[in-house]
């Protein structure tokens, strides 16, 4: 059976052509799935009863289940999802005073093996299909009703830029006035940093925002903290990053977790600020939040000092205000323990 979600409304549409239905059954489907946002096509009820059977027949509404949720007391939500071959994902809602964000994931684990990142600890499986990652926003805004999330970003498991194929069309889906109709600026991609997948963001979707996991502003410690940096160093990913800007004109993001004594020094805020220098963007600064690994998090005294030595230079940077602590909101960690048949909270789900 074809996953609904995993078409286009050009793609569904012709598609219910083919089985004599009328072609503004689209729009009307489409409706139902991303406003309405319907669990059945029984529920559709401004189709004809033939129609709705047809539907039923010829799609599958549903690629994932939900097994578990855990809500944080600050109203950050983490959903672990099973899918239909019995692989796990993540998503998270994160709730800001002036925005709601949905957190998203694009692959089953992560091949990057960074060691700080309960994800690259669990290992990688497959891409998420594009039905598989629409689905996610779809299902984390029907357990929010009444309200919506007004941004999503690729940042939960997985590395995007490796499935930027199926993430570019489940954007386009989102998109979609008939649809959900978020705005193109709402998204944006969160990677460790793939040149080639960088300039086709700035070629195919200029207008979606992208945020580097950086790390260090070094060579011979990224390499350590994220693997991918041995196969694209700095000079490499600074160069794309230069051209993304020249053609889109768009701010950057960068993501830096610091960790004790890797990565947290001044002299390491001083190296980033000169890295970063001449680019217009600002950093997220993020205390590591603990997983399995050996790798600690700094003093929040190191954590202040980091931050005011970049202001000093100039540079535009914040520490992220942690959300979902209490649940380990962090991506993979309840996918993790689930894996290894720990338990974990099943409220409100």
């Amino acid at each position: 059976m074809m996953d609904i979600y995993s078409l286009s409304l050009e793609e569904l549409t012709e598609i219910l052509v083919d089985k004599d239905l009328e072609r503004y059954r689209g729009d009307q489907v489409f409706d139902w799935l991303y406003k309405k946002q319907v669990r059945t096509f029984d529920d559709m009820t401004n189709l004809p009863k033939q129609a709705r059977k047809e539907l039923s027949v010829s799609f599958s509404m549903s690629p994932m289940k939900e097994l578990a949720r855990e809500v944080s007391e600050d109203g950050t939500e983490k959903s672990l999802y099973m899918l239909e071959d019995g692989h796990l994902i993540e998503s998270v809602i994160i709730r800001h005073p002036d925005r709601t964000t949905l957190c998203i994931s694009t692959q089953v684990g992560c091949p990057m093996k960074c060691p700080f990142c309960a994800t690259g600890q669990s290992g990688y499986v497959r891409d998420l299909t594009i039905g598989e990652i629409v689905f996610q926003a779809v299902e984390l805004e029907r357990s929010m009703e009444p309200t919506v999330g007004t941004n999503i970003v690729f940042m939960g498991m997985g590395e995007p830029l490796l499935n930027l194929e199926n993430v570019l069309k489940a954007i386009s889906i989102l998109n979609s006035p008939k649809g959900r109709a978020m705005g193109v600026r709402r998204f944006t991609i969160s990677t460790l940093g793939i040149p080639d997948g960088i300039r086709a963001i700035a070629e195919r979707a200029p207008a979606v925002k992208l945020s580097i996991s950086l790390h260090s502003p070094n060579d011979t410690m990224r390499s350590k903290l994220v693997p991918l940096n041995k196969t694209y160093g700095l000079k490499e990913l600074f160069a794309a990053l230069e051209d993304y800007v020249e053609r889109t004109g768009n701010r950057l993001t960068f993501e830096y977790v610091l960790m004790d004594g890797m990565n947290d020094s001044v002299k390491d805020a001083r190296d980033l600020s000169e890295l970063i220098a001449g680019l217009p963007a600002y950093v997220n600064i993020i205390p590591l939040n603990p997983t399995q690994s050996l790798i600690r998090r700094p003093s929040d005294e190191k954590v202040v000092e980091f931050c005011e030595e970049l202001h000093e230079r100039g540079v535009e940077a914040f520490v992220r205000i942690e959300k979902g602590k209490d649940i380990e909101a962090a991506c993979g960690q309840l996918r993790l323990r689930y894996l290894e048949g720990g338990e974990f909270d099943k409220k409100n789900r």
